[in-house]
């Protein structure tokens, strides 16, 4: 283990105004995409699309890091060089999901993740290819019954255990506990589950030695969900959110990167801005690690269309530019409207 390998991965995924792009969808996921703007799945059509977001020019000035697919770390862009070789020479972190999706825990609704055997071995092909950084997600439903002290204890546990071995490998390991944003239930729900779930996760890490300085925490936000009757606002989102993340996370933690988890571009931005501007001090950095709330708006403006290709990369990178700006409180409604141009002169 080299502690000075990991800092120096940190040190270039903690900067202030930058946040991580979530573009590690496996082929099923990005089938569903896809078939969104009605293009078919192939494996050269989900590279003509990461080729677009990925050289999207001037990314690296609001992305510090990629999460990638396996599929795509021996995918090329249009010129010829190998995505994590792109994306490290224009100052990007690649990085790699190295679970392997989710299994049914107990007979229940409940599911656990798969991706431990031979872990170690599939890090270093990564590592061979450019990656610096790994991914983790467990899931959480909440219902009457759920999410169970087991289940909670099980996912955690495996978390610990990916984090451990990724630390032994030198590779900086992104934490994501998802609790689902599907379901009725009030954001007072989500709160307890939240805690519950984050708690036993930093017992688990501590329990494995894992090293909480050199890790990063892909959490969800505390929000309602997505079919309760009276949604909390803007400004309870933020409160609870912030309010649970002091109650259960180590200060020594160095970045707490949201995932968007099912919210519209606009919510997601919204709710990480009005976490920096509620006079709370945070002891860690906070920023985003988005998927479709950075991605969406690119997909519809592509259509799969060479000719829409330069429209799409603008909607990407202003998606991004906001985000960029709410991650240091700056960010305002009114730019939704603006073009890209006028939100960077702003």
């Amino acid at each position: 283990m080299s502690t000075q390998e990991l800092k120096a991965t940190i040190k270039e995924m903690v900067v202030v105004g930058k946040g991580i792009l979530a573009a590690d969808e496996s082929v099923r996921t990005a089938a569903k995409r896809l078939a969104s703007i009605n293009v078919e799945s192939t494996e050269e059509t989900r590279k003509r699309y990461r080729n677009l977001i990925l050289t999207a020019p001037g990314n690296e000035k609001y992305i510090c890091g990629v999460i990638l697919f396996e599929e795509t770390l021996n995918q090329k862009t249009d010129s010829g060089i190998l995505f994590p070789k792109h994306l490290a020479e224009v100052g990007i972190v690649p990085g790699i999901k190295v679970d392997e999706g989710l299994a049914e825990f107990e007979g229940s609704i409940e599911q656990y993740t798969k991706g431990l055997d031979g872990l170690g071995n599939r890090l270093e092909k990564y590592k061979k290819l450019g990656c610096r950084f790994a991914k983790w997600r467990a899931v959480y439903h909440i219902a009457k019954d759920t999410p169970t002290s087991m289940a909670i204890k099980r996912n955690a546990q495996d978390l610990a255990k990916y984090a451990k071995i990724c630390q032994e490998h030198n590779v900086v390991p992104i934490v994501e506990p998802e609790v689902l944003i599907d379901g009725t239930h009030s954001i007072d729900t989500c709160y307890k589950v939240t805690e519950k779930v984050l708690k036993e996760v930093f017992a688990a890490l501590k329990k494995e030695n894992v090293m909480i300085n050199y890790t990063i925490l892909k959490p969800s936000m505390v929000i309602s969900g997505k079919e309760a009757s009276n949604r909390a606002n803007v400004d309870e989102v933020a409160k609870q959110t912030i309010k649970v993340l002091k109650a259960t996370v180590p200060s020594e933690l160095p970045s707490i990167n949201f995932l968007s988890g099912g919210q519209t571009p606009q919510e997601a931005t919204a709710h990480l801005n009005r976490m920096h501007t509620l006079n709370e001090k945070l002891p860690w950095y906070v920023s985003f690690s988005y998927a479709r709330a950075l991605q969406d708006p690119a997909l519809k403006a592509w259509q799969g269309k060479d000719e829409n290709i330069q429209a799409a990369q603008q909607a990407f990178l202003k998606r991004a530019k906001l985000n960029s700006l709410a991650a240091m409180g700056k960010y305002k409604a009114d730019m939704e409207e603006m073009d890209l141009d006028v939100v960077m002169v702003r």
